[in-house]
């Protein structure tokens, strides 16, 4: 594993040198006929450390501008490069497959864009609709890129230094969901836009295919000697939450990935562990005002003032939920927990207007993973503002 340790060999400074120069939009033919023998010879440990180096240099969009044409120098090098094949149950090899399964999709969608594109007005929007089927089924993909989001970056992360390149990948899945969104827009339309909707699907292939190379070329082959053999279990675990496109969902692994050392002084939360002062802090300043009630009816928590709706004291605690109510309602609240508890319901839901203000109240059975009953919390939160919102806010303001 010595590779993977910051390369400061004349073969790599030339790499460095190159890199800086496309970034800087110096003369790339005259960068490539300097360090060709380097570019040529380029491997993907390498690829991600100059990457990773490039994004310490220079802005983002910088390299996100360059990193194409880089990859196109460095292709004919990382092709021909092998790397050992991990094992079919590995969570690499099912990422893998749904790879070959979004290529299938792009392969067919490449026919009927050639034949939209080469036929009337009319023809066209009699292909529209196929077109249309072929982009919804692009959006399951998204479980792929969340996938390497939310559970493979992490792991590169907290193993090999020099992963800034996966934000770059992260970059180009957006891309990815704002074109599908685009194309997706424009196949709405009666008269099709063919000059709009060719440049988007332009991108879309840009931004697809591409990726997968880099993932299977240079991500995949680095994360797989980088990244502890029993963690590959653990994303395998997690993976069971997201779920899969494109391929049958592998066996729900057994591997209990919370069986880790907590550090003395926190509370293990399974998906996390916290001190008792951050997960008090977490309660007081959820926007929501939170009591939860156990599974013999009684009250045990409620949370503190800041974002409470209703009037609560200390007192409650230890008391009955039935003696909390006025008995006008008492049998709204017993009908309820007695659905819970048999369980033929697992949520209740209301909304009032109080004080010119519209609150919303969710009553919500917890169970534990067999199903087991094992109370009841009561979210209510102030939905008044919630309700005015029109239109989409995706720029941060703080102007209000």
């Amino acid at each position: 594993m010595s590779e993977l340790i910051v390369n400061t060999s004349e073969h790599y400074l030339n790499l460095q040198a190159y890199c800086s120069g496309m970034v800087e939009g110096k003369n790339g033919k005259a960068l490539y006929e300097k360090y060709r023998d380097d570019t040529d010879a380029v491997t993907a440990i390498e690829t991600m450390q100059l990457l990773d180096y490039l994004l310490q240099h220079y802005s983002f969009e910088a390299v996100k501008t360059t990193v194409g044409k880089l990859i196109n120098i460095f292709f004919k090098s990382l092709k021909q490069q092998t790397w050992e094949k991990p094992a079919e149950d590995h969570f690499l090899s099912y990422l893998m497959l749904e790879n070959r399964g979004v290529e299938k999709i792009i392969d067919e969608m490449r026919v009927v864009v050639k034949a939209l594109f080469s036929q009337s007005v009319k023809a066209g929007k009699e292909l529209a609709p196929l077109l249309l089927q072929h982009i919804n089924d692009l959006k399951s993909y998204e479980l792929h890129y969340i996938k390497k989001e939310n559970i493979l970056f992490p792991y590169i992360e907290s193993t090999f230094p020099e992963y800034r390149c996966l934000q770059l990948m992260w970059s180009f899945h957006d891309d990815f969901r704002k074109t599908l969104k685009n194309i997706e827009e424009l196949l709405k339309y009666d008269y099709l836009k063919k000059d709009l909707l060719n440049k988007e699907l332009g991108r879309l292939f840009f931004v697809v295919l591409p990726v997968i190379f880099r993932e299977e070329q240079i991500v995949y082959p680095v994360a797989y000697r980088a990244v502890p053999e029993s963690a590959w279990q653990e994303m395998l675990a997690q993976a069971h939450e997201t779920g899969w496109c494109y391929i049958n969902p592998p066996r729900k692994s057994e591997v209990n990935i919370t069986d880790k050392s907590i550090a003395s002084g926190l509370t293990d939360l399974d998906t996390g562990a916290l001190k008792r002062e951050q997960i008090i802090q977490l309660f007081e300043n959820l926007p929501v005002d939170i009591t939860f009630v156990d599974e013999e009816d009684t009250v045990r928590y409620f949370s503190g003032g800041k974002h409470r709706i209703f009037p609560r004291s200390n007192a409650i605690i230890g008391r009955k939920v039935q003696n909390c109510h006025p008995p006008e309602s008492v049998h709204i609240v017993n009908q309820i927990v007695d659905a819970f508890r048999n369980g033929s319901k697992n949520e209740a839901n209301f909304w009032i207007t109080m004080k010119e203000k519209f609150i919303y109240i969710r009553y919500i059975a917890l169970r534990s993973s067999s199903g087991e009953y094992k109370g009841t919390i009561e979210v209510s939160q102030d939905v008044t503002d919630i309700r005015a919102l029109e239109g989409e806010r995706r720029l941060l303001s703080w102007e209000e």
